[in-house]
């Protein structure tokens, strides 16, 4: 398990996209699980975790169509 100590997009992005499956936590904005080299959408998320999935996710799709 990661802890981020702030929110930084680009930094989670980078470590989903590298380590593929886990969990994290961002200090803030609670833990998250990825898998498959997305963030995983949690069952009971409230709109803070959805905004927060939605956006790095999108920056982990224009990484992977960049390379």
């Amino acid at each position: 398990m990661r802890i981020f100590q702030k929110y930084q997009p680009l930094l989670v992005a980078k470590h989903v996209k590298v380590f593929f499956s886990g969990r994290l936590y961002i200090h803030g904005r609670g833990a998250f699980s990825y898998a498959k080299g997305m963030i995983v959408m949690p069952d009971n998320a409230k709109p803070e975790h959805k905004k927060t999935v939605k956006e790095i996710n999108q920056l982990i799709t224009q990484m992977q169509s960049l390379a």
